[in-house]
């Protein structure tokens, strides 16, 4: 995935996360298997922490939920 220095831009905006933290992110989820819960929930969590937005148990079940089951948009570009 070839993500453009505008989309990370745009992130940041949002989100006040780095570019590089969020590499860092993705690399931790390259080095991992993207169907792992355990893995997922880490990741949902430091975001979470990261963007001071809460995310309820009820979220994150959806979100993983999604992701497993491979019902993620390709082109997270359009998402933000």
């Amino acid at each position: 995935m070839n993500l453009s220095d505008s989309f990370f831009k745009r992130v940041e905006d949002k989100t006040n996360v780095k570019k590089s933290t969020i590499v860092n992110l993705a690399k931790k989820l390259q080095g991992n298997n993207m169907k792992d819960e355990k893995t997922l929930r880490e990741v949902i969590h430091e975001l979470s922490q990261m963007t001071g937005k809460e995310v309820s148990k009820e979220q994150e079940d959806k979100i993983i939920n999604a992701v497993v089951n491979d019902k993620v948009p390709n082109d997270l570009d359009k998402m933000i």
